[in-house]
């Protein structure tokens, strides 16, 4: 793979945001990939809503648009008048065969492979995940009795330790008004 290509991908897959629990890519990040317009993409949507069911694609909150708004960055002068859609990946894929523009066809092609990309990053964070998981339940199982002979080791330690504290002995001569 060139580095052009690892870079294009690495692009798209900034523009993936985590919106209800979902991966999925706004309306006018798709206008730049796809060459178009935001308001085209709007007119192909609402001109095919069969091929964009619920899981597909939805449109942003108010809340969710301002919450995005501020942590992307992007000013609020100018922009659009409407909420964003936010599009899954088989939303942009549709999306795509909607525009049917060679320039749609080729960028679906590097929006599929940065979700697959990112869906192949977070499986080897899982992965790892349940790695250390198995290692800490085997862990304090194996170390589960030994555990017990350290706990009484403490203990003797903490006597040693009071006792060293207590009241010392005086050690030398004493005088006989001493006694």
């Amino acid at each position: 793979m060139s580095n052009l290509t690892t870079q294009i991908q690495e692009d798209f897959i900034s523009q993936i945001h985590l919106i209800r629990g979902q991966r999925v890519m706004l309306d006018a990040d798709l206008a730049v990939v796809y060459g178009t317009e935001t308001k085209y993409i709007k007119r192909a949507v609402k001109r095919n809503p069969d091929r964009f069911p619920n899981d597909f694609i939805f449109e942003l909150t108010k809340e969710e648009a301002d919450n995005l708004r501020f942590q992307i960055g992007t000013s609020s002068w100018g922009g659009s008048r409407y909420l964003p859609y936010a599009f899954t990946e088989h939303g942009a894929v549709m999306l795509a065969s909607v525009l049917n523009t060679p320039a749609a066809i080729q960028a679906s092609i590097y929006v599929v492979k940065a979700f697959i990309t990112l869906r192949n990053v977070i499986g080897m964070y899982k992965d790892l995940e349940l790695r250390i998981s198995e290692l800490e339940r085997s862990t304090s199982e194996q170390f589960k009795e030994q555990g017990e002979h350290i706990e009484k080791i403490i203990k003797v330690l903490k006597q040693f330790v009071a006792q060293e504290n207590g009241p010392r002995k005086q050690i030398g001569f004493k005088r006989e008004n001493e006694k």
